[in-house]
């Protein structure tokens, strides 16, 4: 088949591009693949075949084992705060017009921090020697935050125990100070794109203002929902730059999650067929949340 001229001409604007990705993201994946099923754990590369030794390992390691338990716990609490936050204040938003400019940008303030300075900020904040613990500590009370190694009641499946550590709490809290304005964004501009001739017609068969918003604008804001909890699974589910500005891989691992586990397994110990193979695996649990999401949306586009 002949190109056309305007189609050559995209062709050519296109191919650096596509040859960078290709490099720099495929090529990286398929090499680091490559690496996590090889016998390189030392200085000195060694890249003779190893089959799932690698993984093997680490689904036996502790520490890989309390950074899945921890990520879970995290995941689940920052989506579920997250959403509930962004959508209650966009309601209230929606429901006081004044002021809603100026509201809008505090919300959305934390966003333009990167998550290595909240990490710092809450870092301080929250410990117990500094920031408002202080005062709580005149009443007696004696917060630890992040350094309590406590383990909340859990279960326990195989040798892997699920329990949530009271430390991940505190990362949790951090995490949804700097992301709910971006949840709020969302379900803000998803109730300006409600006609309000809608809301109209349901007050007029006799619904309340509650009734509407249950059955009325909550169902239409179901596209808006299922994206903040696909942003904020990969957010989560890779987290590394708040976590370990703010707690490292915390006391008996109780806020460690894979992302730091990999870092100091590859830079500091020197791993890397290791550290691979826990890249490998956060790129599947990324996947899993990513891909069926892409496929939905283009069979709803199609």
């Amino acid at each position: 088949m002949k190109l056309t001229k305007d189609q050559l001409m995209a062709a050519l604007f296109l191919a650096p591009s596509l040859l960078l990705i290709a490099i720099f993201v495929y090529g990286f994946i398929g090499w680091t693949g490559w690496v996590s099923v090889s016998n390189w754990n030392s200085l000195m590369p060694d890249m003779s075949f190893a089959g799932l030794k690698n993984y093997l390992y680490l689904f036996g390691d502790y520490r890989f084992q309390a950074g899945i338990r921890n990520t879970i716990f995290f995941t689940v609490l920052f989506i579920l705060s997250v959403i509930v936050l962004g959508l209650s204040l966009a309601i209230l938003l929606d429901q006081t017009k004044k002021g809603n400019a100026v509201f809008r940008n505090i919300f959305l303030f934390p966003m333009a921090l990167s998550f290595v300075v909240t990490g710092v900020v809450w870092q301080w904040l929250l410990h117990p020697s500094t920031g408002f613990n202080r005062f709580l500590q005149v009443f007696g009370i004696q917060p630890k935050w992040y350094t309590d190694t406590n383990i909340l009641a859990g279960f326990q499946w195989g040798s892997i125990e699920f329990g949530l550590p009271v430390a991940i709490i505190a990362v949790v809290i951090a995490a949804v100070w700097q992301m709910t304005g971006f949840s709020l964004a969302m379900y803000v501009a998803g109730l300006t794109g409600i006609d309000e001739e809608l809301r109209e017609a349901a007050r007029i068969d006799g619904a309340t203002e509650f009734q509407i918003y249950r059955k009325v604008i909550l169902p239409m804001l179901t596209p808006i929902t299922m994206s903040v909890i696909i942003i904020m699974a990969h957010i989560s589910l890779k987290i590394f730059d708040l976590i370990y500005a703010m707690t490292g891989s915390g006391a008996n691992f109780v806020t460690d999650v894979p992302g730091v586990y990999m870092f100091e397994t590859t830079f500091r110990g020197n791993y890397y067929a290791n550290g691979a193979a826990i890249a490998m695996i956060m790129l599947i649990l990324v996947a899993v949340f990513i891909v069926p999401y892409l496929i939905h949306s283009r069979r709803g586009t199609s």
